[in-house]
């Protein structure tokens, strides 16, 4: 299935049996990275990389080290 990314509008194909829901992918057209937040219907979000406050995320731990 294809949905349109949210950022450039182009067509982004999601492979609903071998993704979940929160998997992110990257809009090929643009590169923005994206999360999957439904599979039925198909829908995706762009990801958001400011203000990350889950601490289990590999992300929040880079901000970390670099605020020290």
């Amino acid at each position: 299935m294809a949905v349109l990314c949210p950022e450039c509008e182009s067509p982004v194909v999601i492979d609903v049996d071998e993704m979940e829901e929160g998997d992110t992918i990257a809009c090929e057209e643009c590169g923005a990275d994206l999360e999957i937040v439904s599979l039925d219907p198909p829908k995706v979000t762009l990801v958001d990389d400011s203000g990350y406050d889950d601490p289990d995320d590999p992300r929040f731990l880079a901000d970390e080290e670099e605020e020290e």
